[in-house]
This record gives structure tokens, sequence and C-alpha cells, in this order.
């Protein structure tokens, strides 16, 4: 790749978001000038099943490489479609059935609502640390605080996404299970000693380090490894994920418009940091002036920098082979009938119901 392809190829390490619910002209010109790697859509952008289809279908219209359509969908409090198709379990509830059928079914059919949609990727499932310490910040989305139990779950969620044609992705990289501070507002700061965070924390990313088609880096800072966060970190995203771990996937940011990011760089510094440490994604969720910055001082750095360029360019190459090889990001169904759409909400209020009286059962297994 030349250095004049990789800076009009520098879009692949963006990932954006964006306002509203139609195609734009903003928004045409927007992903016709970037070119991004993918989109990403929140709930202020899905008001219906097949607008959000139509949405995305348009937004791939007008992106030349095959697009990662991303959406957060965990179920619980992190529940995108919940206005729309109806209210999803927690992952705290399902893992409470103690039924490795039931983590997998669950994946499979969050993954069928994602693919009828329109999306290819979910950003799930969590493996952070059900510890006390985070309870407050994480909560239900946290399933518990045994790391193989967490790793167990995730296993088969990964799975059944990956029977619907749908990739996931593990988060918060390295664990937000000791961060008593949310990330959109507050930088976090984990004093736990690294022989814990490593037999611990990172023992999920360790199990799963085959099976996890991406990784998505939080933004806490810990202080025995750096003192700055984890997704601007060579230490962690280059030293530990990639060689002491031995990853191989896709590395994804969490919000480099998070307050937890802001209080030490701007949104087009942390892109350049995040890409620099060895990240492959830069996710920007909201402003177009933040996605465009950020845009703008990575075509900027990689001009300026020949190393920036070439580590630049092994990411864009990442992500162009990992679209090539994964058939579900070039996967568009079409436009899902009413008596799919139907079938989908039937379908997450039954297993809703499942989960509810098998963590009945469960929890007289256990007091007995």
């Amino acid at each position: 790749m030349k250095s004049k392809e990789v800076l009009t190829s520098i879009g692949q390490l963006l990932v954006v978001g964006f306002d509203g619910t139609e195609m734009t002209p903003q928004l045409r010109r927007l992903l016709t000038r970037i070119q991004p790697a993918g989109v990403i859509l929140f709930a202020r952008n899905i008001v219906g099943v097949k607008q959000t289809h139509r949405l995305l279908k348009e937004c791939r219209r007008f992106v030349s490489t095959p697009l990662f359509t991303f959406v957060d969908m965990e179920g619980g409090l992190v529940d995108r479609f919940r206005k729309v198709l109806g209210p999803s379990p927690s992952a705290a509830d399902v893992f409470a059935t103690d039924d490795r059928k039931l983590f997998r079914k669950y994946g499979k059919i969050i993954g069928e609502c994602c693919h009828a949609l329109g999306f290819n990727t979910d950003l799930a499932p969590v493996v952070d640390l059900a510890f006390k310490r985070a309870g407050k910040v994480l909560g239900s989305r946290a399933v518990s605080a045994d790391p193989a139990e967490a790793a167990r779950y995730a296993r088969e969620f990964l799975a059944g996404l990956r029977l619907a044609g749908v990739l996931g992705c593990l988060k918060h990289f390295p664990g937000l299970g000791e961060a008593n501070l949310d990330t959109h507002h507050k930088l976090p700061e984990v004093s736990k000693p690294w022989k814990a965070l490593w037999s611990e924390d990172l023992k999920p990313y360790r199990d799963l380090r085959l099976e996890a088609p991406m990784v998505l880096v939080g933004h806490a800072a810990y202080s025995s490894v750096t003192k700055i966060p984890a997704s601007l970190s060579r230490k962690w995203i280059d030293g530990i994920l990639r060689k002491k771990i031995g990853y191989r996937g896709l590395v994804i940011s969490d919000d480099l418009e998070m307050g937890a990011v802001l209080k030490g760089a701007s949104t087009a510094k942390a892109s350049v940091e995040h890409i620099r440490a060895g990240g492959d994604l830069a996710l920007i969720c909201h402003a177009e002036e933040n996605v465009m910055s950020g845009y703008e001082a990575l075509v900027e750095e990689a001009q300026r920098d020949r190393a920036f360029a070439r580590r630049c360019q092994e990411s864009i190459q990442r992500v162009l082979a990992f679209k090539k090889n994964h058939k579900e990001v070039k996967r568009h169904g079409a436009a899902p009938t009413q008596d799919k759409v139907e079938k989908l909400t039937r379908e997450l209020w039954e297993f809703g119901e499942q989960v509810r009286l098998a963590a009945i059962t469960s929890n007289d297994r256990v007091r007995a």
C-alpha cells in the first residue's frame, strides 16, 4: 500500500455516529468524504424496524467498501431496540438461569434482531467482572465476579450471534470491574496490582482470544501499568492485548467523545493516539465536527510522521482483510416483513419469560 493509498484510506480507521433517523445531504457528504470503516446507531437513530434497515442501506450506498454497521445491544440497561421490538432481559438475568443453552439462545435472538434491522456487528458481550466496587456503574451489565464464569457466558453469547450471522465484540478491555466512576463522565483510576489484573480481569480476554472478532478498549487508567487511559496506551493495546495475550482480531476504542478521554485529550488527538497505540478503529459516536476533526488529524499526522503512516497502513490492511474474510460484513438481507417483526417481538417476550422462570428454578435449587 503506497503512501497516497494510506491517506485516501484513512477513513477505514473510523467508526462514526450521527444524529437523525434518515439519510440527509449532510450525512451523505460526511460518508462520501470520509469513507469510514463503519457507522454506529443508537436509540436516537432507531425509531422503527424498516426505518433503521433503510437508513443503514442508505449509509452503505455512499461507502465503497463493505461497511460495519454497529449497535450496542446487550439487553437490559443497554437495549437499543426496546422501542421497536420490546424489552430484552439483562445479561445478569440470563446468567442467573445458569443454563448454557439459554446464554447461546440469547445471543442468537439478539443477533437475529440485529440482522433484521440491518446491523452486522453487536458491541457485546460485556466481560467486565461484577465486583462490588463497580456495582453502581455496571449494574446488571456484568454477569459474574468469577472470570471463568464471565467467559463462559460470553463464549455462548458470541456463538449465538455467530449463528445469526452477526459479529460480536468483547468489552471493556482490560476490565471495568474495579472502576467506580462512569467513563462517560470521568476517568476512573484503578490501582489493582498487575498480577491480580492478569489472573482476574484479563482472564476472559485470554480465554476467548481466538473466538472474539473484536475487542473494545475502555478508557480507565491502571496505575500498575500506565497513568493514561487504556484506549490510548501502547502498553495495553500493543504490549499486553496483542503481544502478551496474543489477540489477532480487530481492536476498537470506546467512544472518543467520552469525558474520561476529553479530560486529557481532544477527540482529534485521542483518535491519533488510539491508532498510534495499536488500535484499528477509532469510535466517534456523536458530533460531526468531532468526526471531521478526528479524520483530519489522522490524515495530517500520517502526512507528517512516516512511522505513524506505517502504523495506519497496518491497521487499514487488517480492517480490509477482516472485511474480506468475514461474510457477515457483506451479507445484506431484505427489509423485514411485518410478520418477521412480529415474530421477533414475540420471541423476545417469550425468551424473557423463559429466563424469568429458569432463574426462579435455579434459585430454588441453590436454596435446597
